[in-house]
């Protein structure tokens, strides 16, 4: 079962960790996947639009093994990564070992194991936030938010080609239209970015759409990407938690 399957699963049953097999089952693949994805930084760049970070406190929700915390590390006051599965939980912690800005904590979306008006920005990246089923951490993303802090939600757009509709035949059960709409109604604004990836060799591109897609999908997405880039579709939406007092 690849890791795009948790966005279906999360609409129609509740789980307490929801797996990520792409990356518990294939880290080194996806550590060449992270390093590929968004090489011109148009998601970077599309986030501090919406919340500038700098000399700020920053959660990172579902940080698998750290591998965007550096990028926080830069200009942020304080990065903290959550992540639920023991064995990335380490390897976060190693990869940002000699960053004194920077900790992970083990714990999941629903029950983040920090303070209430901790954070500025509560980042999360293809993890967790769903649409449909992911109001608890929607819930403990605004409790750790301080007033004024954002809450920016990153998935992939499954209505962008050539990616959205290989997700989408693999996993029927996933409407990106019902996410869209779940994520307008609470209160969150959508930015689309076409965010280019770029592989070094094509055993790279091929190894990491198989660990993303099933057998036919993946074989159908290798046949449609000549040479070692592609771009992807993605969904950033974000919400700003009330700063004063909000008449009901």
């Amino acid at each position: 079962m690849k890791g795009f399957v948790r966005a279906a699963l999360a609409a129609v049953r509740p789980v307490d960790v929801l797996p990520s097999p792409n990356i518990w089952h294939w880290p080194e693949v996806y550590e060449v996947e992270n390093r590929a994805q968004d090489v011109d930084g148009a998601i970077w760049r599309a986030l501090r639009e919406v919340c500038d970070w700098t000399s700020g406190d920053v959660v990172d929700v579902g940080c698998g093994d750290g591998f965007h915390l550096p990028v926080f590390a830069r200009d942020a006051g304080r990065v903290t990564g959550v992540e639920p599965h023991p064995p990335l939980v380490h390897r976060a912690r190693a990869r940002v070992a000699d960053l004194p800005n920077v900790s992970v904590v083990a714990g999941p979306a629903q029950r983040l194991p920090l303070p209430d008006s901790s954070a500025d920005l509560v980042h999360a990246r293809t993890a967790y936030f769903f649409g449909p089923g992911c109001e608890p951490g929607l819930r403990e993303a605004d409790r750790v938010l301080r007033p004024g802090g954002t809450l920016a939600i990153v998935d992939l757009d499954g209505l962008a080609e050539p990616y959205g509709p290989w997700l989408c035949a693999d996993e029927p059960r996933y409407n990106p239209v019902d996410v869209e709409e779940f994520f307008t109604a609470q209160g969150f604004g959508l930015r689309r970015v076409r965010a280019l990836w770029r592989f070094e060799t094509r055993e790279d591109l091929e190894a990491v759409l198989r660990i993303e897609f099933s057998a036919k999908v993946a074989e159908r997405a290798i046949a449609r990407t000549p040479g070692l880039s592609l771009e992807v579709g993605y969904r950033v939406h974000t919400r700003r938690k009330p700063s004063g007092l909000v008449l009901r």
